[in-house]
């Protein structure tokens, strides 16, 4: 459980009490995230990321470019809510999932970079939280997770509109916690270059697939197993830059 590290907690804390009901409620929650926490907050560049993220997916949503933007708009809703809550259980000194820990806990450590703390984050929201995202959209939508669906295809169309982002924050992010220039670190290059956000996102939704066909099992798996690899991923990817 992650103690209150900056003055703003609080603030933090009370921003993520009420769950998103609609993607601007969505945008709302992340502005006043960015617009609270300093530079050197890790939590601000996962936040500031993610941000970037489901901007550009409400455009391409607005323009129409979707199969079933209902149920696209649903999966980001639910998405960013697993993030406001594993951020408001951690902030109240409250259990979170361990993969969340893992980057909550060093969110203050300036020899850590910016693009460390947005691949961690981001890494904990794919791979733990997305399958249970993926399972409430299909429950609020009536729809099923399969392959081959209009969902399905939603659901990779948007890869194209990540790959983009992530690659502007390999070279945006690519700075000290504080801003300074970083040395030229083999570890976190090589796990920088190995990002694969489609493969990640391909094992979330086989993952969600499990979790519909067999809803307590399948859970409970993704509870254990999936949280405590994650969590490692995520500390491999917090190692510190020297």
């Amino acid at each position: 459980m992650t103690q209150n590290m900056f003055p703003y907690d609080s603030t933090l804390s009370a921003t993520v009490q009420s769950a998103p009901q609609t993607i601007n409620d969505v945008l709302s929650i992340m502005g006043t995230i960015d617009a609270t926490c300093v530079d050197g907050d890790g939590l601000k560049w996962f936040n500031w990321l993610y941000l970037q993220v489901t901007q550009a997916v409400e455009q391409r949503v607005a323009s129409g470019g979707f199969n079933d933007s209902a149920w696209l708009s649903q999966l980001d809703i639910h998405f960013a809510a697993l993030y406001f809550s594993a951020l408001g259980a951690a902030l109240g000194s409250q259990p979170c999932p361990e993969c969340w820990e893992a980057m909550f806990a060093v969110r203050n450590q300036a020899s850590i970079a910016r693009i460390q703390f947005a691949f961690a984050g981001m890494n904990a929201h794919i791979n733990h939280d997305l399958p249970f995202a993926i399972v409430a959209a299909c429950q609020a939508t009536n729809t099923v997770p399969e392959h081959g669906t209009p969902q399905y295809n939603d659901y990779t169309a948007v890869n194209t509109t990540l790959d983009g982002l992530i690659d502007t924050a390999r070279q945006t992010l690519n700075v000290r916690l504080v801003g300074g220039a970083l040395p030229d670190v083999s570890h976190l290059a090589d796990l920088v270059a190995a990002w694969d956000i489609a493969a990640f996102r391909e094992k979330a939704w086989q993952n969600a697939e499990g979790i519909w066909d067999d809803p307590a099992i399948g859970r409970a798996i993704l509870e254990s197993s999936i949280d405590g690899i994650t969590a490692f991923a995520s500390r491999a990817l917090l190692v510190p830059a020297p």
